[in-house]
């Protein structure tokens, strides 16, 4: 099966994937794509109405707008502790295979749309039983969105995921440097610094008010080829 898409992975978890991934499927629509949304397992949630509620699988599902896709379809696996989803699901008395993940995200997926899927945590962060966020990467095959915190030290922490992303044989589509601080270092510039580095595009992405906020700045780099 062919895909298309993008799986969205970050250098570490809290650095703001989701909003990122809210913005790119909202730049997508705006560009006259249906987008099928996936975050196959999120833990950290909390109960409501007596359910398990993912935040960041309900923030994508509203993103894609209407029609708005199932959410047990979005965030089939959720766990309540804010751990690894391997370490979770086994806390909640459950196991995750990467299979079940990958068929998780391809199940009742509108062929003639794209494909967004966000990882959990980092692109080398325990996923399931048997693999990382970077094999259910590499089981889906889909280019890479890369989002990493613009401050000190995350040249490494890009460079360090940019080869690992090469080493499993997939595209690096865009890099984004994601404002998570208020203030920046005088002379630092880490966009400049890692276009010495990396033959991908690389954003900076600001501090948004709401989710899918910023999404004109990803509309920009679809429409130069993305």
């Amino acid at each position: 099966m062919s895909l298309n898409g993008y799986f969205v992975t970050g250098t570490d978890t809290g650095i703001g994937k989701t909003v990122l991934s809210c913005a790119l499927i909202r730049a997508l629509r705006e560009g006259g794509y249906t987008v099928t949304p996936r975050k196959p397992v999120e833990s950290g949630c909390e109960v409501r109405d007596g359910q398990l509620f993912p935040a960041d699988g309900t923030a994508l599902r509203e993103a894609a707008g209407a029609p708005f896709p199932d959410l047990d379809r979005v965030t089939p696996y959720r766990f309540s502790h804010a751990l690894a989803p391997d370490r979770a699901a086994r806390l909640a008395g459950a196991t995750l295979h990467i299979e079940q993940l990958r068929q998780a995200c391809l199940a009742d997926a509108n062929q003639d749309a794209l494909l967004v899927v966000e990882g959990a945590g980092g692109f080398y962060s325990p996923l399931a039983e048997d693999g990382l966020n970077a094999d259910l990467a590499e089981a889906l095959g889909l280019p890479v969105v890369l989002v990493a915190p613009d401050r000190l030290g995350t040249m490494n922490h890009v460079l360090l995921t940019a080869e690992a992303i090469a080493r499993r044989g997939l595209r690096l589509a865009l890099v984004v440097l994601n404002a998570v601080e208020t203030e920046q270092r005088e002379g630092m510039d880490n966009r400049s610094d890692l276009a010495r580095h990396l033959d991908c595009p690389i954003l900076g992405f600001p501090r948004v008010k709401r989710t899918g906020d910023g999404w004109e700045i990803l509309a920009g780099w679809l429409r130069d080829g993305a």
